[in-house]
């Protein structure tokens, strides 16, 4: 099979699809890679690294022409859309529940869309989002110390605290990989943390682990407008597999938040958990809603390329072989976890939270393709 590895073009987005050591494992296999001109040098990746492993270096046309499959870290942005070929398959993260417009697009385009986020397994993980997710709980707690600071508007407090001065109260939505994460973190550098979930396993399993540092409550509307009154960072982590966020945090919660308190809403590129969140860049990444400070950035990981690539890459490859080895329907038949990756095929809907999304049918993947 022929695979194309384009140059992610997403407002500071600098990670890749693929490393050179996929390159080398992917030629090995008998397959054709192809790669777009300087696609790895945002993440410390030069072409001459990925033609010492057997990578065919192309343009932009080239890379969206003649593969069979395409891989991508982002979703194809609208300038992207009139490149993309009926027939092609595309790997990459999709969250087309936060897009009827890209939705629509690839439909007419009949692209075959395979999303990373929603790979799942038996056990109900997604695989390819664990990696990513890591990196960006952990990220939400960086960016949250930052933006305390007077400099950026913030309340002006250090997160840990001093002797004899109480450390940040650190609010965490969603007790998932990322929100997790988040709750670790925060908690290591010495904050004050409660997390909050639906799920009493996850919640027990994080008293378990993090020895009692962190405060653990049950999810309800009570709950949440309490917590977020005291909280000087809330932390937005819900993530329902292919569907939209649900929205915990209205308006009128933000608006009783402290003046200079931060909100990190990773579930952004879902559409966000809280009501006030909007889409944002890295390079103009805070707004004020209430005089709170809204970080929106729905990439958070591109901030740091190179950690986030080789994460990424070490997860997808694997399932990057098996649709290039098998042809993605004998690979799905074989691996069900990649079969509830497929989003849609050539013109159908596939997933049932997608097609819930925007009150769409849907069609299982095994009688779409």
């Amino acid at each position: 099979m022929i695979i194309g590895v384009p140059k992610e073009i997403k407002e500071g987005e600098n990670r890749v699809a693929m490393t050179p050591a996929g390159v080398h494992t992917l030629v090995r296999d008998g397959h054709t890679v192809l790669v777009e001109t300087n696609a790895g040098l945002g993440s410390g990746l030069l072409d001459e690294e990925y033609v010492q492993q057997g990578a065919r270096i192309v343009s932009l046309s080239e890379v969206f022409d003649r593969p069979d499959l395409i891989v991508k870290v982002k979703e194809p942005l609208e300038k992207e859309w009139p490149r993309l070929k009926t027939g092609k398959i595309l790997f990459t993260y999709l969250h087309l529940a936060s897009s009827i417009e890209l939705t629509k697009a690839l439909l007419k385009k009949g692209i075959t869309g395979v999303a990373y986020e929603t790979v799942q397994d038996k056990y109900g993980n997604l695989p390819l989002l664990v990696p990513m997710s890591e990196v960006a709980g952990r990220m939400a707690i960086q960016l949250a110390m930052r933006f305390l600071e007077a400099d950026y508007g913030g309340r002006g407090i250090l997160l840990s605290g001093v002797p004899g001065v109480p450390p940040a109260e650190v609010v965490v939505l969603g007790c998932g990989v990322a929100g997790y994460n988040a709750a670790k973190v925060a908690a290591g550098q010495g904050a004050h943390v409660t997390i909050i979930d639906i799920d009493h396993s996850r919640l027990k399993y994080v008293d378990d682990v993090l020895h009692g540092n962190v405060t653990t409550m049950f999810s309800n509307p009570y709950t949440i407008q309490r917590v977020v009154g005291y909280a000087d960072v809330l932390i937005g982590a819900v993530l329902v597999p292919g569907a939209r966020a649900p929205v915990l945090v209205t308006k009128d919660m933000v608006s009783e938040m402290k003046p200079g308190s931060v909100i990190i809403d990773v579930s952004v590129d879902q559409g966000g958990s809280v009501e006030t969140t909007r889409p944002t860049t890295h390079g103009e990444p805070i707004y004020k809603v209430h005089e709170v400070i809204h970080y929106g950035v729905p990439n958070i990981p591109a901030s740091v390329p190179r950690t986030s690539t080789y994460a990424l890459t070490n997860a997808t490859l694997p399932y990057i072989r098996d649709i290039a080895t098998k042809g993605l329907r004998k690979a799905a038949e074989d691996d069900l976890s990649l079969a509830k990756g497929i989003n849609l095929v050539r013109g159908v809907v596939t997933h049932p939270a997608v097609a819930q999304s925007f009150n769409e049918k849907w069609k299982s993947w095994d009688k779409a393709i």
